[in-house]
């Protein structure tokens, strides 16, 4: 063989080599948050083969704060590509200016899922009873659109910047501010999702009892109520495909996860570093939201939006009042390609 021909295989060699290397430096290590569902996902084996179909490795990152939008922030900069928010928060996100899109959204929700609390001992029985009263929790997050609609249609409504009602309101940012504040009397009652582990505490320790719940058939449990996965417009152009892989993630291990609460009990026990009976209530109670069915149509996903924001609006809401998704802001936000009907859908 002639030197020259040696010296063409040679650069042919290093050409493939540094193709090779190159592939392997741009494998995107996809950064999805811990949560019951991505951990069991994991243990099984499942996420990384599903994300290992895009070309993609998947890292699981603790968003490492009770803090309401610690998981936005990391979306923003990167450091994770999906966050999971209800839709109000969500949406008001969006309207702030943070360029999201939607691309999954639960089904209705129910009545039990955020409920109001007392003290067990405490002599307020009623939503009635927190006339002149204090309630505490998350101003933008279903500890407050729940009980806003319910202490409405009580005839007790909820204070807001804008008007006076017969509830006074503080605002907090965690929920478990929010207990500390409710044992030690600084708060009278407060409204939380009661899977979450700091409530379900509350509950299953005998502190805390139930005084109201949401609207049966309100806006909360038709519209506002929803939770919901979203990311960057960025990432979700460039890798819908990604996308597609996490919401088939979640559609198996939640299938698996409510068929086997007894072992997937023990792998999030682990994961969070919660009591094994507290995941098991988190898993089997009817407060659950992990677990819910996806919205799989777009339209509805898109006036579940319309519907909150026009009600919460007329009732005196001052953070919708600045920051509703106009009309075109909700079209562009529900992101059809994974709904029903779209090119990236999970939904036969």
């Amino acid at each position: 063989m002639s030197s020259r021909k040696y010296i063409v295989l040679a650069a042919l060699l290093t050409a493939t080599q540094l193709s090779i290397a190159a592939s392997a430096a741009d494998i995107k290590v996809v950064k999805v948050p811990l949560n019951t569902w991505t951990e069991v996902a994991s243990k099984k084996g499942w996420l990384q083969e599903e994300f290992a179909k895009t070309g993609a490795r998947v890292e699981i990152v603790d968003p490492s704060s009770s803090l309401h939008g610690q998981e936005s922030a990391l979306l923003e900069r990167g450091e994770l590509n999906f966050a999971s928010r209800m839709i109000y928060p969500a949406a008001v996100q969006k309207a702030r200016g943070f360029d999201t899109k939607l691309i999954w959204i639960s089904g209705k929700s129910d009545g039990y899922r955020t409920p109001i609390l007392a003290l067990k001992d405490s002599p307020i029985n009623s939503l009635k009873d927190l006339k002149g009263k204090t309630l505490g929790s998350s101003r933008i997050g279903c500890g407050w659109t729940s009980p806003f609609e319910a202490l409405d249609a009580a005839g007790v409504p909820l204070d807001t910047e804008v008007q006076k009602g017969a509830v006074r309101f503080l605002n907090q940012n965690n929920l478990s501010e929010q207990k500390y504040a409710l044992l030690s009397g600084k708060i009278d009652a407060t409204a939380a999702h009661i899977a979450l582990t700091d409530a379900v505490a509350l509950i299953t320790q005998g502190h805390a009892k139930i005084i109201g719940r949401s609207v049966e058939n309100g806006v909360y449990v038709n519209d506002a109520g929803r939770p919901t996965f979203y990311t960057t417009r960025d990432y979700a152009d460039k890798n819908p495909e990604q996308i597609q892989a996490f919401l088939r993630v979640r559609q198996k291990a939640v299938k698996w996860i409510v068929k086997n609460p007894d072992e997937a009990a023990q792998i999030i026990s682990v994961a969070l570093r919660t009591p094994v009976d507290i995941v098991k209530f988190q898993i089997t109670d009817k407060s659950q939201f992990d677990y819910m069915d996806g919205e799989p149509s777009a339209t509805a996903a898109a006036q579940s939006i319309r519907n909150y924001q026009k009600w919460y609006s007329a009732h005196g809401d001052d953070i919708l009042v600045k920051n509703s998704l106009s009309e075109a802001q909700i079209e562009d936000f529900v992101d059809r390609r994974f709904f029903k009907g779209g090119r990236y859908s999970v939904y036969e």
